[in-house]
């Protein structure tokens, strides 16, 4: 699909997403599914269900939340003091913790711990999701049809399962 079509799409999952998110999605959505193996209906539309949901139905690429409740988290790689805060959730599906900025700055060769704020940026925002999506071996999970295992590794539970769903049934009756 051309990026007019994932407009297309993305205004119909999310007619109250703010524009420059669903643009900015829309016009990385071809190197999402070329580079990180988003090309199947089933993996598109878990894809895009997640993270229209974790980006707050298409309105925030950076968590709401100040992240002070990641502070001091070591299994998110925050041990120096303000990395809660400055690594809270970024991108369409709110990449967290020093340890995923860290990972991220190597793949892209960019300094994302120096700035993290980039991955709230398009194209970081859906690049960056995509990479994760896919080195968390989502695409596989996707295949399953099971969206209760995408959201559990995606989220650590059922968080906004229902949410999900209902985002996972219009994308899946819109993707062609």
């Amino acid at each position: 699909m051309s990026p007019v079509e994932w407009k297309v799409l993305l205004d119909k999952m999310e007619p109250n997403g703010k524009p420059w998110i669903i643009l900015g999605l829309a016009d990385a959505m071809p190197t999402v599914v070329e580079r990180y193996e988003v090309n199947t209906k089933e993996r598109q539309a878990q894809f895009l269900a997640t993270v229209a949901h974790e980006s707050d139905h298409f309105r925030a690429t950076v968590e709401y939340a100040s992240g002070n409740a990641y502070e001091g988290r070591r299994d998110l790689g925050n041990t120096q003091k303000g990395d809660g805060r400055r690594f809270k959730g970024r991108g369409l599906i709110q990449l967290t913790g020093r340890f995923n900025y860290k990972a991220a700055s190597d793949e892209f060769k960019t300094d994302f711990i120096a700035d993290p704020d980039l991955i709230g940026v398009f194209p970081w925002a859906a690049v960056v999701s995509a990479w994760w999506w896919k080195n968390h071996d989502l695409n596989r999970i996707a295949d399953k049809g099971d969206p209760r295992a995408v959201c559990k590794v995606v989220n650590g539970g059922l968080n906004g399962i229902d949410s999900r769903i209902a985002l996972l049934k219009i994308a899946e009756l819109n993707i062609a």
